[in-house]
């Protein structure tokens, strides 16, 4: 297949664009920089820098397969302080994106969607099927995407898929040797803070909230490994069905507490890494844990680095 990455030099994407490369696709990645990283966009694909709006220039006359989206702002903070910016860029860029398409008959497309969808869940493990009910602008965006790809699917006969991710982390380690990390200019996820204390890059780690009604009193997320993430991607690329959107959970159907986290960190670091407790986020939910059994059922997707531990120890090796 020809394909289109966008927002293919982020950490998802290019690890995404990576795979698509050693599985003999033609790969095209489109992305901005904003957040991207030139280096990281896979050697064997082609890279145009530019935003969504203007995908239609990329694949007009192009004979492209199929469409990958990763291009969206992601920060929940920002999206509370900026809702506009993430509206105009996650569903505005989006609809432009799939205008694009339709003009230039391009029949599939895989959705970066997210699990902040689902806001405060009613029970765990999600499924699929569970109410929506998104707590801040960043996941009524990328739902409002979702729901934009079901009428595109009914209306025009695309084919979607939305994969809905919990907590992506770890590293990815290519054919030719090129390890592609988590290089976020803004970091707001778990693990790769605490490993930047471990190497002395931070002082210490606040944690967010202690009387959450879990075991330890901290937040439990599901934890899934960016190559078993972006494998789900090549298989729902495959799958898509014309006329049919369709969504995926991903995630590895357990939960890990953030003191959890941090305890196997520095098991795996060898270092002490000073914690302290920081007031609870607004909106953060007490426990986000998927049920993956939709995805393993039709798609015969299963996680193939389960544990936390390797998740740790492979973002780890690749800081060190």
């Amino acid at each position: 297949m020809k394909v289109l990455v966008t927002g293919g030099a982020g950490y998802i994407g290019s690890v995404v664009a990576a795979q698509l490369v050693e599985a003999g696709h033609e790969v095209v990645v489109l992305d901005d920089l904003s957040t991207g990283h030139a280096d990281a966009v896979p050697a064997g694909a082609r890279f145009v820098q530019g935003s969504i709006t203007g995908a239609g220039d990329v694949l007009t006359g192009g004979g492209f397969d199929g469409v990958l989206h990763f291009a969206a702002k992601s920060l929940v903070g920002e999206s509370v302080q900026k809702p506009g910016l993430y509206w105009a860029n996650n569903l505005g860029g989006t609809l432009a994106l799939l205008d694009a398409m339709r003009v230039a008959g391009v029949p599939r497309i895989v959705f970066s969607s997210t699990a902040a969808t689902y806001g405060e869940p009613e029970r765990t493990p999600i499924l699929e099927t569970d109410p929506t009910r998104p707590t801040n602008p960043y996941g009524a965006s990328k739902l409002a995407v979702d729901t934009a790809l079901t009428a595109y699917a009914g209306l025009h006969g695309l084919g979607a898929t939305s994969l809905r991710y919990f907590n992506v982390a770890g590293a990815h380690t290519a054919a030719d040797g090129r390890v592609y990390r988590e290089r976020h200019t803004v970091e707001t996820h778990l693990i790769p803070n605490v490993l930047a204390v471990a190497l002395g890059r931070r002082d210490s780690l606040s944690l967010f909230g202690d009387d959450y009604p879990t075991p330890d009193g901290t937040c439990v997320r599901d934890y899934i490994h960016v190559a078993d993430l972006a494998r789900a991607h090549l298989l729902a690329l495959a799958a898509c069905a014309e006329g049919e959107h369709v969504v995926y959970n991903l995630g590895s159907g357990t939960g890990f507490s953030n003191q959890e986290v941090v305890s196997v960190c520095r098991e795996i670091t060898g270092h002490d890494i000073p914690a302290t407790v920081a007031p609870r986020r607004p909106g953060d939910p007490a426990i986000l844990v998927a049920s993956s059994d939709k995805i393993q059922r039709d798609l015969g997707w299963k996680p193939e680095h389960p544990t936390l531990r390797e998740i740790v120890s492979h973002a780890w090796s690749s800081l060190t």
